[in-house]
């Protein structure tokens, strides 16, 4: 069966990518499978540049097609923050606790109305032998809670304050199964499907 490389180090987020992947023939495998330890530096200056960084280095490393990503939070109260300044929104490398904290001090007291935001996610795909990469955006649309909720998600801490009215939780309230069906990583992989299925002739 053929592989995909899932260019990521986070377990949480290559969890994800299998269960949305799970009815293409093909196998989803992650760094720690191939006992990958390098890592690349994400200095880009959006989300598609990073992207695009992380799936061809891994792509050209170990000869596999490789779908890398990166995202974030965007608030409209904040004019898109904390965005692709993420973990160094702060100032410094920020915990999820700083995170949270930082977001709800900045929002308190505005109207719940008012307190749109959207996770927002670019996928890049790379293909030994192809020099183009294929890149796909996704997006989710939901507010800032009032308060976190006491489930966390470790490395992902927006999760626990972002509020999603079609389904009456927070996001880390989701099951997988859920998550996988509505996440904006879903969204971007259901664009990404036509490539997906052309290269790997499935």
């Amino acid at each position: 069966m053929k592989k995909l490389l899932i260019a990521t180090q986070n377990p949480g987020k290559f969890r994800e990518y299998k269960i949305i992947l799970k009815d293409l023939a093909i196998e989803v495998v992650s760094l720690k499978d191939l006992n990958i330890k390098d890592k690349v530096k994400e200095d880009g200056k959006t989300y598609e540049e990073n992207a695009i960084k992380k799936a061809n280095f891994y792509s050209k490393l170990r000869g596999l097609p490789a779908l890398g990503d990166d995202g974030g939070l965007e608030i409209d109260f904040l004019d898109g923050e904390p965005g692709i300044k993420s973990r160094r929104w702060p100032g410094h490398e920020a915990t999820d606790e700083e995170l949270i904290a930082t977001i709800l001090k900045k929002m308190k007291g505005v109207p719940f109305l008012q307190k749109g935001a959207q996770l927002l996610v670019v996928i890049a795909l790379a293909f030994p032998k192809d020099s183009k990469v294929y890149v796909f955006e996704g997006v989710l649309r939901g507010f800032i809670a009032e308060k976190p909720i006491a489930q966390r998600y470790r490395g992902y801490p927006f999760r626990s304050i972002f509020y999603l009215p079609g389904k009456k939780k927070v996001f880390a309230q989701l099951s997988a199964k859920e998550e996988a069906e509505i996440s904006h990583r879903k969204i971007a992989i259901d664009k990404a499907l036509p490539i997906l299925k052309g290269k790997f002739k499935i």
